[in-house]
């Protein structure tokens, strides 16, 4: 059984369409990337999985439950976790009281935390605001993925980060996914870094779903990538 389903998905902004019928899965122990140019519908589909736009047509799924009416809350509750393209930390906060806040009400091990991205025991008493992109990045992450959720959806891991950092830090999701049998859902721009830890993709173009396939035939086809709308070099 999927973890997550989409099916015939519809859903926009002041009743106009951003995304049009899209049909998608994510299984257990899967990572999935979601491509596709800006304003491709990308960002919008992770709002409506995670309860924060409302479709206007379709179904999601999550763990096998009906959530299109469920409420952000609600769904955090159920094991879904949403790491927006702002990081969802909070700047006047050190790195280890955003650990003894937990996430979502589930009480999180520094340890584990410091395991996983050891830049951050030296970082514990630092403000959050302080820290650079990437270490940002990494607190935002290791909140989550030391919370045991059962799906992540990612936004833009990568934005303003360097190569090197992004490197770092995307196998933690393959790592997640397989260790503990989470699914991860991620949006991202760097294409072909992506898709050396994902299992599958899907690419969006104006809303529709263009392409979808193993992971490994999207990464050795560049070109088809390219001419799908990516808008950018992959």
């Amino acid at each position: 059984m999927s973890l997550l389903q989409l099916e015939g998905l519809t859903a926009g902004y002041g009743g106009a369409p951003v995304l049009r019928n899209l049909s998608l899965t994510v299984g257990p122990g899967e990572v999935v990337a979601l491509l596709g140019s800006n304003g491709a519908g990308k960002t919008t589909t992770l709002r409506v999985i995670s309860g924060l736009l409302r479709p206007m047509a379709g179904e999601v799924v999550f763990d096998g439950r009906r959530a299109g009416a469920a409420s952000a809350h609600g769904l955090a509750k159920g094991g879904l976790a949403h790491v927006p393209e702002g990081r969802g930390i909070f700047y006047g906060l050190t790195v280890a009281e955003h650990f003894r806040l937990g996430y979502g009400g589930v009480r999180v091990d520094p340890e584990e935390a410091y395991q996983r991205f050891p830049a951050l025991r030296e970082l514990r008493n630092r403000r959050a605001g302080l820290l650079s992109g990437g270490e940002q990045q990494m607190l935002a992450l290791a909140r989550v993925l030391i919370s045991r959720r059962k799906l992540l959806l990612i936004d833009e891991l990568s934005l303003g980060l360097a190569p090197v950092i992004v490197d770092a830090i995307l196998p933690t999701l393959r790592q997640f996914a397989t260790e503990t049998g989470g699914g991860v859902l991620i949006v991202e721009q760097h294409v072909q870094r992506v898709l050396e830890v994902a299992d599958r993709g899907y690419v969006l173009s104006h809303g529709e779903l263009v392409m979808e396939g193993p992971a490994a035939t999207l990464r050795a086809d560049r070109h088809l990538i390219m001419a799908s709308y990516l808008g950018r070099n992959a």
